[in-house]
Formats: C-alpha cells, structure tokens, sequence
C-alpha cells in the first residue's frame, strides 16, 4: 500500500469518526447548554427538536426511535473507525447512515442543505474508505498481523517435524 494511501485511510478513519463522536458527545450535553459557543443541541431535547424537523415526512411515533438508531450507530461507527476495528463495516455503516442523513435533510430542508453541510461529502468519503484494500495503523491489520504469524509458525513447526 501506498504511503499517501495509508495517509489517507487513517486521516478518513480520524475525521469520520471524531466528527461522529463530536456531534454524540453535544447531543449528551458534554460540551455546556444550549446557547452556548460552539454548542449545536447541548442536550437530547434540543436534538430531538431537530429530528422532528428533520424526519417530518415520518409519522412522529417513530422519530424518537431513529433518532436513537442513529445515535447509536454515530457512535458505534465513530469508535470502530478511530480504533479501526470492523472498519470497512463500519464504513459501509457510516455511508448508509449518512446517505439517509442527507436524503432526509434534502426532503425536508431542500437539497442545500446536505451540500452545505457535506453530508453527501461525508457519506461517499465512508464509503471511498470502505474500498480500500488495507487499513493502516488498525486493530484490524493488527489482529490480521497476529492470525498470520500463528499460521505462518504453525507451518513452520510442521515442516520441522
């Protein structure tokens, strides 16, 4: 693998998954109140607010759900991604999910406002870094590494013997 390749699955895998722990993490209130700087929601009310917005064309019973879903997922994939484990699930993940992201934001708030914001930006990046074909500095490379040396030593011992 090429260096500016392994640059750039790790930078993808960095970027996808700090801005998905980000955007949790304000959710929960970890970065102050609403209102304040640099805070989108600031708390699970505000944020549902938004889903409501967001999900309109949706019946309201289920919006709460999917809003958790998608929370969930946020983070889930925001992990995996940083830690790079399950990373070309994660990936995938991370397209669908930010692919209904911007389709509902295109049906709600005009197709502007996913092009604004990047999200199809960030779901084709999820998905480009699903295509490729190693993933450096990962747990999964690394466990790969591990399951390739038992095997490679077992091999070894038998033409030994």
């Amino acid at each position: 693998m090429q260096l500016n390749q392994k640059i750039s699955s790790i930078y993808l895998r960095l970027a996808i998954g700090v801005s998905y722990l980000w955007e949790v993490a304000d959710r929960l209130g970890l970065f102050g109140p609403s209102g304040h700087a640099h805070v989108g929601w600031g708390d699970w009310k505000h944020f549902i607010a938004y889903a409501k917005q967001l999900m309109s064309f949706l019946p309201n019973g289920i919006i709460n759900p999917l809003a958790t879903i998608a929370t969930i997922g946020e983070g889930g994939f925001g992990l995996l991604l940083i830690l790079g484990l399950f990373t070309r699930m994660a990936a995938i993940g991370s397209g669908i999910l930010s692919l209904c992201f911007a389709i509902a934001m295109a049906i709600s708030f005009g197709v502007e406002s996913p092009l604004g914001y990047s999200v199809f930006t960030l779901s084709a990046a999820s998905f480009l870094l699903a295509g490729t074909s190693q993933y450096s500095w990962s747990l999964d490379k690394w466990f790969a590494s591990r399951i390739v040396n038992k095997k490679l030593t077992a091999y070894q011992s038998l033409q030994t013997n």
